[in-house]
């Protein structure tokens, strides 16, 4: 167009900015951005808006502020636009404050506004922030569709309040197949396995066909509350009754529901006669299942095929570090640890958000930067004592160096979620419930500690790991141990 002098209007520079944010391309974005400056086309609503997107689909979020920034009658789409940038990069108190300077200037959000405030909430875990968007939405009358009531009971469900998501879900007179799978997936994020397969021959009764998605949502509920013939039981009703074919990620549930269980010789049979070639999430969950029952054999075998696919993932390298700790095998864990650090691989850091009084603090496991941290320290002391008093011996198992026992100890007294929890213990009233979001699986030993801790200071902590939530109450856990 340029070559042959043609001006390109306002529909085309939108159309190549939004497919810029949706293909990821960052420099072809901020060329069309400089392009857009030089030649001095108007700036329109709809033109800005594209760019935030853009910028904000990028992770550029100075940039996407500059743009939004240079607008003067912002309208709700633009302010929509901004709020999805910080909510992509989890910048969850600047994406409330823009959303309550939003109102102050006299614009009414729009179910997209609240939609993303909603997911933002349930990604880190913010019940109360929910809780507080979900008023919102009741008391400006917004309207209430499919997809932002599927939203709400997917926030209470991942920030560990599933009557929240049921009563939700029990309300709602027109669920579609969206709102049922998402009800089924929360179900067995909790360990509800039962319930979900309740939901199963409920959808029948009322005539919706379930699809692809519901069976994944089914069998990971059955491999969370350890529910292995029911399971087979759902692979073999999906293909013969429904005839959907099985996906990859079918056969992942199968042999995470399988693996689970201890049963890693006919979760590897699957992996063999599959019809579709494994990919590394198939050999993760076989490598995680083999840490789990320490099957070192079988999980080298799982560990070869992920560097093969993976050679820059360390998290496999990692889990096999952990089964040769656990069977004592200190020249396997050096010489797994030698080739991470020649290939400049780190282990991901453990990371815990827990939202209190609005705001959403992180940790790192050993974090010295809170602004709180001595308080913090302190708790974490005074849980360690009584964890002694109580009996409590750690689970050093999880710590891969070869340290003598008491400095794994220390190690495991400051994993990012006994933080989390220090915290919370410090800054909230007695018997409030405790949540908490950790981007890694929880380890055994913080477990074990953890079901004791609900007990000594009588206070629900729920913990939502990379994999399941887990309800400590009074010494025990809703996983039952399983998980």
């Amino acid at each position: 167009m340029i070559e042959e002098r043609v001006k390109p209007n306002e529909i085309t520079l939108v159309s190549l900015v939004v497919e810029c944010g949706f293909v990821g391309a960052l420099q072809l974005g901020k060329q069309l951005h400089i392009y857009i400056v030089r030649s001095e086309i108007c700036m329109s609503l709809a033109l800005a808006t594209a760019l935030v997107d853009m910028y904000g689909k990028c992770e550029e979020i100075k940039n996407a502020k500059e743009v939004f920034d240079s607008v003067k009658n912002k309208d709700v789409m633009i302010w929509s636009a901004m709020n999805a940038a910080y909510a992509r990069t989890r910048c969850t108190d600047q994406a409330f404050d823009l959303f309550v300077k939003m109102r102050d200037n006299g614009v009414t959000p729009n179910q997209v506004t609240m939609t993303t405030l909603i997911s933002l909430c349930a990604e880190v875990g913010a019940h109360d922030m929910g809780k507080w968007v979900h008023t919102v939405i009741d008391r400006q009358v917004i309207e209430m569709d499919t997809i932002l009531k599927t939203a709400l009971l997917e926030m209470y469900a991942k920030c560990g309040d599933i009557d929240g998501a049921s009563k939700l879900f029990r309300e709602a007179k027109d669920r579609d197949i969206g709102m049922w799978n998402t009800m089924m997936a929360g179900l067995g994020m909790h360990g509800c396995g039962k319930e979900a397969l309740e939901l199963l021959s409920e959808i029948e009764r009322v005539g919706v066909r379930p699809n692809d998605i519901t069976f994944i949502g089914l069998l990971h509920a059955c491999s969370h509350a350890g529910l292995v013939e029911e399971g087979k039981l759902m692979f073999e009703k999906m293909v013969h009754k429904f005839a959907l074919v099985p996906k990859i990620e079918h056969y992942g549930c199968m042999v995470d529901l399988l693996g689970r269980a201890g049963h890693l010789d006919e979760a590897y049979e699957i992996i063999k006669n599959m019809p579709i070639r494994a990919n590394a999430i198939i050999w993760s969950v076989l490598l995680a299942a083999c840490k789990l029952h320490q099957n070192a054999v079988l999980g080298e075998i799982a560990a070869k095929q992920l560097v093969y696919l993976e050679p820059q993932n360390c998290g496999y390298n990692v889990s096999m570090s952990n089964i040769y700790v656990m069977a004592n095998r200190w020249t396997d864990v050096a010489r797994v640890r030698k080739a991470m650090k020649n290939k400049g691989m780190k282990k991901e850091p453990g990371l815990s958000c827990i939202e209190v009084n609005g705001y959403v603090h992180e940790f790192i496991m050993g974090d010295r930067t809170h602004p709180e941290i001595k308080k913090v320290n302190d708790m974490v002391s005074d849980m360690r004592n009584k964890l002694k008093e109580a009996g409590y011996r750690a689970d050093t198992s999880a710590v891969l160096k070869n340290i003598d026992e008491e400095e794994k100890e220390t190690a495991l007294n400051y994993h990012s979620e006994k933080l989390a929890m220090a915290y919370g213990l410090i800054s909230t009233a007695p018997g409030t419930p405790i949540r908490i979001v950790k981007n890694l699986r929880v380890c055994n030993g913080c477990h074990t500690a953890t079901k004791l801790l609900s007990k000594i200071y009588q206070r629900g902590i729920i913990v939502r790991d990379r994999k399941r939530f887990h309800h400590f109450r009074n010494g025990t856990c809703s996983c039952g141990d399983y998980w």
